[in-house]
């Protein structure tokens, strides 16, 4: 009797091994069709809090919360059996207390089985960050554009340009990494500070927006397949058509239907007819 191979998921230790290794493939996720999809081919499936505007048009990532989080992290989950699954920790969900964060996260973890987290923040969630890797929660960190500060830091803008503002980020990404994360998201960041973070720090950088010189690179997957199409970043290479094949299929459905050639003869059904009784049956009745 043959036995089904057991798939084992990618762990965040291995996501650590790879420093300076091949480069991570990680991309974006928030439902079980396109967790499927990508399952095979990423390292790391991140279930970001970008989903509030990809999925539910916000201005911002600040309305998403932490129902919602799960809610994408179990879909998630149900599409993945490989790649190791990240979930967002959103606006508000750790800043409050070390003690605070590890109720929100355990949470998280407890309700998805995802792998770890991942939480916005420098410095000031270092002590966070210790707190709760050393009560079994992974951590990833990010640093540089953050889009949970996008009030505080007045826009979406590229980060790192001058002297003070390069060393400020540094300074938070060696934090995180000596905090204990597993790994560290760099996001809209100069190109020179992305190469300085990552050979400074022992864990992987994932690059989104800080070019080649990281460890491995993320994208949200909605961006990289066209499917979004709105106030898409610089950074943003767009490697398919899905929003146009997607409208294509839209068009032709609505003129099928017009036409009245769809539903065709084979999508009705048809009803079943009685089999005749036998003439020994209709007897005997």
């Amino acid at each position: 009797m043959s036995k089904t191979a057991t798939i084992c998921r990618i762990t965040t230790p291995a996501i650590r091994s790879r420093k300076n290794g091949t480069p991570l493939v990680c991309l974006t996720a928030y439902s079980t069709p396109m967790a499927r999809l990508m399952d095979d081919t990423v390292d790391l499936i991140l279930v970001g809090d970008s989903l509030g505007m990809v999925l539910y048009g916000m201005e911002s990532t600040l309305g998403v919360t932490l129902d919602m989080m799960i809610a994408h992290g179990r879909a998630v989950m149900r599409g993945s059996t490989r790649a190791c699954v990240i979930v967002d920790m959103p606006f508000g969900t750790t800043q409050e207390s070390p003690e605070a964060a590890f109720r929100n996260c355990a949470r998280v973890m407890q309700e998805t089985g995802c792998s770890g987290i991942k939480l916005e923040g420098g410095r000031e969630m270092a002590e966070t960050v210790h707190f709760l890797t050393q009560r079994g929660i992974p951590v990833m960190g990010h640093t540089g554009l953050r889009p949970q500060m996008v009030n505080t830091l007045g826009g979406y803008r590229s980060r790192g340009h001058g002297a003070h503002e390069a060393n400020a980020i540094l300074d938070d990404s060696v934090a995180i990494a000596e905090a204990g994360a597993f790994s560290i998201v760099l996001e809209g960041m100069v190109e020179d500070l992305a190469k300085d973070i990552t050979a400074r720090i022992d864990i992987p950088t994932i690059g989104i927006g800080a070019s080649s010189v990281c460890d491995g690179q993320i994208l949200v997957s909605e961006d990289m397949t066209g499917l979004f199409g709105q106030n898409v970043p610089k950074f943003v290479q767009v490697f398919g058509d899905v929003a146009g094949e997607a409208q294509r299929a839209i068009d032709a459905y609505a003129d099928a239907v017009r036409r009245r050639e769809f539903p065709a003869a084979k999508n009705v059904y048809k009803a079943k007819l009685a089999a005749p009784k036998s003439r020994l049956a209709r007897i005997a009745g």
